[in-house]
């Protein structure tokens, strides 16, 4: 287990820096100084810390996935039986090559494998299922729940504060 931000030599200014990014990465570096209360150079070495520890992976655009054309999103779980190296590893391997395919988790309970799905439609969702899941040896079952509202969406982690 990775030890905690703040028992990492990590301080209330690097979460302030952190919160900040987590909302707005394109925030430049003298606009950051001006909301944490120091100085240029100071926020700048402060976030190449951040990333060189592994703490900040990385900066993206958020893509609105309607106007990319992508209407569906799915959550698909599959079982897998019988549970064998191999037939994880293939499945993995097909998960991981397909871009429909956004986040996949191997899970406790019912299902061995959660993956986050975006289509264009119904029609590509059933493609989707028939040409890259069911192919795939030691598939036992697929559950697929369609998104009807996004209620909540973020990729900001709540930091803790000392």
């Amino acid at each position: 287990m990775k030890k905690l931000l703040l028992d990492s030599g990590f301080d209330q200014l690097d979460l302030a820096i952190l919160e900040e990014l987590q909302h707005n990465g394109r925030i430049s570096v003298a606009d950051l100084a001006r909301k944490i209360h120091l100085s240029q150079p100071a926020i700048h070495n402060r976030m190449k810390r951040l990333e060189r520890e592994g703490i900040i992976q990385q900066y993206v655009a958020l893509v609105d996935r309607e106007a990319a054309g992508y209407d569906l999103m799915c959550f698909i779980r599959i079982t897998i039986q019988p549970h064998s190296t191999e037939n994880f590893c293939r499945a993995q391997t097909v998960i991981n090559a397909n871009p429909a395919v956004l986040e996949c988790y191997r899970t406790t309970g019912t299902h061995d494998l959660v993956l986050k799905v975006v289509v264009s439609d119904h029609k590509a969702l059933d493609k989707f299922i028939a040409d890259h899941l069911m192919t795939l040896p030691g598939i036992d079952r697929i559950d697929t729940d369609m998104v009807l509202n996004e209620v909540k969406v973020t990729t900001a982690l709540q930091l803790k504060k000392k």
